[in-house]
């Protein structure tokens, strides 16, 4: 079973089970993608079941995952239809060293960064990272400003939500470091 692109293999797990009769499906948990089958697949039709719900699901999250070209685009727009156009950014891009925040921006220079572990979110939930950042480019702090300039977004509050819960999934409980967007002191990074 190869992994899409240059995407290492997936480490695969086949949850067999007497109660399912006729389906087949696949999910993600952690670092690894869980395969539920029918007991009674014989090994082959498990490999290639296998092989196919992992190549479905890599397609999947291929269509939620773009690339930094899409993601600056995607920032773009966004900018237009609730910021007037006002954030412009220098370089939006995927970032590999953020493991405690979704995103980071450094309004001096106009970058912002934006954390893989966002990749895969729904897409209202990766809008409103961007659209958080791209607020900071505007306003630094997250005073009222910062929060008006939001205002536009319908799925603010759901999105921070949504954001929090994961965190709280993934770690146990929610690490006060991970920006949710909670108000706090004023930074030059977010």
């Amino acid at each position: 079973m190869a992994g899409s692109g240059n995407q290492p293999r997936p480490r695969v797990e086949v949850r067999r089970s007497a109660r399912r009769r006729r389906t087949v499906s696949a999910h993600r948990e952690g670092d690894r993608v869980v395969v539920l089958v029918p007991a009674r697949l014989s090994p082959a039709e498990e490999r290639r079941w296998v092989e196919r719900m992992v190549a479905r699901l890599d397609e999947k999250e291929a269509r939620r995952r773009p690339s930094d070209e899409e993601l600056a685009g995607r920032a773009a727009a966004l900018s237009r239809r609730y910021l007037q156009g006002r954030a412009l950014p220098t370089s939006v891009r995927w970032s590999s060293q953020q493991q405690q925040r979704w995103g980071s921006c450094t309004p001096s220079d106009g970058t912002i960064r934006i954390s893989e572990r966002a990749k895969g979110l729904p897409e209202w939930v990766l809008d409103y990272v961007l659209l958080h950042e791209l607020a900071h480019l505007l306003e630094p702090s997250h005073g009222p400003g910062f929060w008006q300039l939001l205002a536009p977004y319908p799925r603010t509050e759901r999105a921070r939500g949504f954001l929090e819960g994961f965190d709280t999934a993934v770690r146990g409980d929610v690490d006060p470091g991970v920006d949710t967007g909670e108000v706090t002191e004023p930074r030059s990074e977010d």
